[in-house]
């Protein structure tokens, strides 16, 4: 930005603290809330709102809700009413969040604020498929008996996710299959020399795979595909809620799941928080700030 501005960061784990220390960085006045349990240099938690109503930016976390109406909150010992922080902000300051909720956006408007979501940038959801993926990586390899050499992985869906996942495991020497619907993306996929397969036509061939990795936020791998895994395949769903495996039904077929949720912020949490950032300063700047 060109000028300093007044942050409030309210909420949020390792990404939004990290966001916190980037802003405090480029000269910005910085202020923390229901961040206690996070030590930041210079960075003290804000007792409670004072001053708030004086930010010129309050960015929420990343989901903004812990639901129940509660700020997510995971590094504050308490629990934080969003509609409490939201009682003292006005229209004129700029309000982001990251994957805003229906319940979440309601309460703004009620009271005639709009919550912008930086979640849906697309510039964001690029930077954040970097992070994700080396998260895959790494789980791969601390949980699989095997090496990525060689393992025969399965990636589901051919997004952003989808398509930084399979490079990387690729890279690694991986014989790597991407599995979409479009005949678009699984034409990129045999582009960069990947096996395809048709999403649609998942059950009866999922039994020669080392390593499955969903990035999916719908269910698609349900009993009937499942029972199709080998018991010693390694599950890893990437997709945010509701997620893409029946997990009641992997726990009854004795298979191994790993939902991964929040990677970025638990992979790479500086990454992640200067991706949020550069949205940030891009909305803030589409604003007129």
């Amino acid at each position: 930005m060109e000028h300093e501005l007044n942050f409030w960061v309210a909420g949020g784990d390792l990404r939004q603290a990290q966001l916190a220390r980037l802003l405090a960085e480029d000269g910005h006045t910085v202020h923390l809330y229901a961040l206690e349990e996070q030590s930041l240099p210079d960075l003290s938690p804000q007792a409670g709102l004072e001053g708030i109503e004086r930010a010129d930016c309050v960015v929420f976390p990343l989901p903004v809700s812990a639901g129940g109406g509660l700020l997510n909150a995971p590094l504050s010992p308490e629990e934080h009413p969003l509609a409490q922080v939201l009682d003292r902000l006005s229209p004129s300051q700029a309000l982001f969040g990251g994957r805003v909720d229906a319940a979440s956006a309601a309460l703004a408007r009620e009271r005639g604020l709009e919550l912008r979501d930086y979640f849906a940038r697309e510039e964001l959801a690029v930077a954040n498929a970097v992070p994700t993926a080396e998260g895959a990586v790494q789980l791969a390899m601390e949980h699989l008996p095997i090496t990525i050499h060689s393992a025969r992985v399965l990636v589901l869906g051919y997004g952003r996710v989808g398509r930084v996942t399979a490079q990387r495991f690729q890279a690694l020497g991986a014989r790597v299959t991407a599995a979409a619907r479009k005949y678009e993306q699984l034409a990129w996929a045999a582009a960069m020399g990947l096996g395809t397969e048709r999403l649609e036509e998942l059950a009866g061939w999922l039994c020669g795979y080392d390593l499955i990795i969903n990035t999916i936020p719908a269910q698609v791998l349900g009993r009937r595909e499942l029972e199709d895994v080998r018991s010693d395949c390694l599950i890893l769903d990437l997709a945010s809620k509701p997620g893409g495996v029946d997990l009641n039904a992997a726990a009854d077929l004795g298979r191994t799941v790993i939902w991964a949720l929040s990677l970025p912020g638990k992979a790479a949490p500086v990454t992640a928080g200067a991706a949020i950032q550069t949205a940030i300063y891009h909305m803030l700047q589409e604003l007129g700030y």
